[in-house]
């Protein structure tokens, strides 16, 4: 199996943190980058020592910059340096050195020139046992296309010089990767992954900020190794990540997440392959909606939910046969209230209050799930069950939370419930619509890969949203019938409603779901009828609309006396209305879409601004 690698740059924190995080995380090898070990506090060969404890082997150090073409006494000085490169990677224990191309203005172009240099470099290498592979930088000043970079390895002719392909390199200027398959499998010494999302930035802010890893960016990241797969390349795949976000976050959940995307790469290429091999991930199951959506509460506010849910239209129909635990139904919707003193809810409840604790997926195959998750490192979760209570196979979800896999054939989970007769009611709630969660920006494109690697669920383009007090980053992601969609929430701003969630919830979670109804006006005006009251919208916000869409006066005069918002996109159109916030925890949302796919995103600067007006009024100065 080819072995998988990652930078010491991809990761935060010192270079044995890192290291650590590294083999934790079940990688094979490692490229050293040279910050991390200046910055060590220990010799190269410590280094070395701690990578072999560690069962990782350092497949590279870079980077060895500004090397090819350069004038004397330049070009003397660098073979200079590059024989104390060497002697620092003898002690290390690696045999590769990484020459990224040249950048500097002294440099001088010429193919041949740089052939010669290399040739040189070559024989120096070669003399200790060593290789030195060539790197086409996107923004080099002579060399910026693996293309040239490979043009000049094939005129160096010398076996310890070979090209080092990247995929960002390769990608981001949109480069043609056909060649890649005409270049001989031995002349790549490492092949270095990264992806990217599409960003209107120069490529050289773009890659150092805002590269990512396979299946989170928009990059054909597996169109790039299927040219490199043809030509026979067996080496490392290494990533090679520089991410904001990444440098802020965990080092332990990054490494996590750069193995989970290798998996899930080797695993899309060998399903395009006729060699396959025989241990591949089960296939993304089919999702098919939510199960249902389990609340952990206490007593007191147990009723106070009770009295909400009751409001919107739901009936309490089970009481569970063993725990303090209700369930409550409308249309294809079920509810749990869970207020037992012990157990997984209650742990979640005393961490965060009161929240969303589990979410059940409906899939056609749980066991096939939950053998996807946990190929892909997913944490699983077991409890004791009692007798004759079902145990429902699960992993640990967004903030500590629990999803739950369901299988619709066999969803005998309502078996732990005793029937509760009520009283017939007309539904107007048909489904779960959308569950809306929030975490720390820096936790979104890790959340993003769990769901796309776990479930059938695909990306929609990110959207950016703004808050009173900050943007906020909003991602969508949907299956195939659109039974399935959660949003992903995440702000570096402290202020904005997702941050105040995080650090009041204790953490992230469902800060909202939202229901669907084929008749808006008349499911508010039973929910109203019962009691249920909604987020006060501006008259502001009705007069634009008026004038945006040349809405008549009746459409008009029922949107704003129920305070509900409206949207169209083409022939399509979206209504939206909010509760009040619970506990000022979360809140409930209920859509109607005519021939309509999006979110409403038009509407959610105005939705929180309202919602910021309620739950931390503005100091208006007097004039």
């Amino acid at each position: 199996m080819t072995a998988r690698s990652i930078a010491t740059v991809s990761l935060s924190g010192s270079l044995d943190e890192k290291l650590r995080a590294i083999a934790a995380a079940g990688f094979d090898a490692v490229e050293i980058f040279e910050n991390d070990l200046l910055s060590f506090n220990g010799s190269p060969r410590d280094v070395g020592q701690l990578c072999r404890d560690l069962g990782l082997a350092i497949c590279a150090f870079q980077p060895f910059r500004d090397f090819e073409g350069m004038p004397e006494p330049q070009r003397t000085r660098n073979f200079a340096r590059a024989e104390r490169k060497f002697d620092l990677m003898q002690e290390l224990g690696t045999d590769l050195l990484l020459v990224c191309s040249n950048i500097s203005p002294a440099s001088l172009g010429g193919i041949d020139r740089a052939a010669a240099d290399f040739r040189e470099l070559g024989e120096l290498a070669e003399s200790r046992g060593l290789r030195v592979g060539f790197e086409a930088l996107a923004w080099g000043r002579h060399v910026n296309d693996y293309r040239d970079a490979w043009e000049i390895v094939r005129r160096a002719d010398h076996r310890s010089i070979g090209i080092i392909l990247d995929s960002f390199h390769a990608l981001a200027p949109g480069f043609s990767t056909n060649p890649i398959q005409s270049i001989p499998a031995d002349k790549i010494f490492l092949v270095q992954l990264a992806d990217a999302p599409k960003l209107g930035l120069d490529v050289l802010s773009w890659s150092r900020h805002f590269r990512c890893f396979p299946e989170q960016g928009d990059l054909p990241v597996s169109d790039f190794m299927e040219a490199v797969r043809t030509t026979g390349y067996t080496g490392p795949l290494s990533l090679e990540i520089f991410n904001d976000q990444f440098r802020a976050g965990s080092a332990v959940r990054t490494a996590t997440d750069g193995l989970r995307s290798l998996i899930l790469l080797e695993d899309q290429l060998a399903e395009n392959s006729r060699h396959a091999p025989s241990k591949r991930l089960q296939p993304r199951a089919h999702s098919r909606g939510v199960g249902f959506i389990e609340f952990a509460v206490s007593e007191a506010k147990a009723r106070d939910l009770g009295t909400l849910f009751g409001q919107l239209g739901f009936r309490r129909t089970g009481s569970h046969r063993s725990k303090d635990v209700e369930r409550w139904s409308q249309g294809n919707i079920e509810l749990v209230i869970n207020c037992e003193p012990d157990g997984f809810a209650h742990s979640h409840y005393i961490t965060h209050g009161p929240g969303v604790c589990a979410i059940a997926i409906d899939v056609d195959d749980a066991s096939k799930t939950m053998a996807r998750a946990e190929a892909l490192m997913a944490r699983t979760f077991y409890q004791p069950v009692g007798p004759g209570e079902l145990e429902i196979p699960a992993i640990r979800g967004v903030g500590g939370s629990l999803l739950y896999f369901l299988e619709q054939a066999g969803k005998n989970w309502d078996t732990d419930f005793e029937a509760l007769r009520s009283n017939a009611t007309d539904d107007r709630l048909n489904t779960v619509d959308h569950i809306s969660q929030s975490m720390p920006y820096d936790e979104m494109l890790s959340w993003l890969l769990f769901y796309t690697g776990v479930l059938d669920l695909q990306r929609l383009p990110q959207m950016e949203i703004a808050d009173p007090l900050g943007l906020v980053q909003s991602q969508a992601l949907i299956n195939i019938n659109q039974g399935l969609r959660v949003i992903l929430n995440g702000s570096s701003a402290t202020r904005t409603l997702a941050s105040r969630f995080i650090s009041e919830f204790f953490g992230s979670g469902v800060q909202h779901v939202a229901f669907s109804c084929a008749d808006i006006f008349a499911t508010v005006a039973d929910m109203r009828a019962r009691g249920a009251d909604f987020l006060k919208i501006p008259d502001n916000y009705y007069d634009d609309i008026e004038a945006k869409y040349d809405l008549d006066a009746a459409m008009m005069s029922v949107l704003r006396d129920n305070q509900i918002l409206y949207d169209r996109e083409g022939d399509g159109e979206f209504f939206q209305i909010y509760t009040h916030t619970f506990d000022e925890r979360f809140f409930f949302e209920v859509v109607q879409r005519r021939n309509y796919d999006g979110f409403g995103a038009a509407n959610a600067a105005v939705r929180l601004a309202a919602q910021a007006r309620e739950s931390r009024p503005l100091n208006i100065p007097r004039a």
